[in-house]
């Protein structure tokens, strides 16, 4: 008895797959061929350029930030330069007077200068000076007024005491020695800091303002102090001269050139992240474009 076949809107009989399974996969991939692939869709358009200008600025505000710490670390590598050279001069200069130098507040250009006082320690009232550091070693320094013979009074830094590890800073120093001294130091200005640093509370502090001692011990003391190197006759207490600062650029310039170079990394960062996107931009549609069909295998 005849079957009849499903037949299609179209008037055609509706092909039916056959039941042997080789033939079947015949049939799969020849109608899989035939029948037409769909249009791949279009790559969404992704605004890069708001990426690229939101990268460029941020760069380019970390690059002016950059550039401007070189600077700064150039403009410190100057000063220093400059101070060492002052203290150079002033080391090779003669041994001046005190009344010569100590005739105005003390500067960076009078630092480290070298003068001669004779006069008698007020050794009533002293003051030490904590948590100094001389060198690489820790320990303090006993400040002791001195009378002038001119009548002036200054501070005479009497130099630095080390601290082994288990030493204590003692409450009161020994006495100076009494009657008239000659004294050969550097010229010291001001050290500055927080009230409570250079504000001496009972004989203590930790840095050396003559100004605050002045008040003190209410007498008038000449700017700035004189830091011990010799004395005659020879001080009671064993303490090491003050060292000079250390004579050399410091790390400035390597800083400065290290800042540069950020600026350089980051400007080179911005461009091989732009060469990136474009380049995985090229990339996706060269995959978009091999994969869509470009003839029916059927044909």
């Amino acid at each position: 008895m005849w079957r009849l076949a499903a037949v299609r809107p179209s008037g055609r009989p509706r092909r039916r797959p056959p039941h042997w399974p080789w033939a079947r996969r015949n049939y799969t991939r020849l109608v899989s061929q035939s029948e037409p692939h769909p249009e791949p869709k279009p790559e969404p358009k992704r605004p890069l350029w708001v990426r690229w200008l939101a990268l460029t600025l941020f760069v380019a505000v970390l690059g002016v930030a950059f550039v401007n710490l070189g600077e700064w670390q150039l403009r410190r590598l100057h000063e220093r330069r400059a101070d060492n050279q002052v203290i150079r001069a002033n080391e090779a200069a003669p041994v001046a007077d005190f009344d010569q130098v100590f005739t105005h507040p003390i500067g960076d250009a009078d630092e480290w200068r070298r003068v001669r006082v004779t006069g008698t320690f007020e050794s009533g009232r002293q003051y030490i000076i904590r948590y100094r550091q001389n060198g690489d070693a820790d320990g303090y320094e006993v400040v002791t007024p001195l009378r002038t013979d001119s009548g002036r009074t200054v501070l005479i830094d009497r130099g630095f005491v080390g601290l082994d590890g288990g030493q204590q800073i003692p409450n009161t120093a020994p006495a100076p020695p009494s009657g008239p001294v000659t004294i050969v130091g550097r010229v010291r200005q001001n050290e500055t800091g927080r009230s409570g640093a250079i504000v001496p509370v009972d004989g203590h502090a930790r840095s050396i303002n003559s100004d605050k001692i002045a008040a003190d011990l209410r007498t008038p003391v000449v700017n700035g102090y004189v830091d011990t190197l010799s004395m005659d006759p020879r001080d009671t207490i064993t303490a090491q001269v003050i060292e000079l600062p250390e004579l050399s650029d410091g790390p400035h310039f390597w800083y400065a050139v290290q800042w540069f170079m950020f600026t350089g990394m980051g400007a080179l960062g911005v461009v091989v992240f732009i060469r990136g996107d474009l380049r995985d931009r090229r990339e996706r549609r060269e995959r978009a474009w091999q994969d869509q069909p470009h003839g029916s295998a059927a044909h």
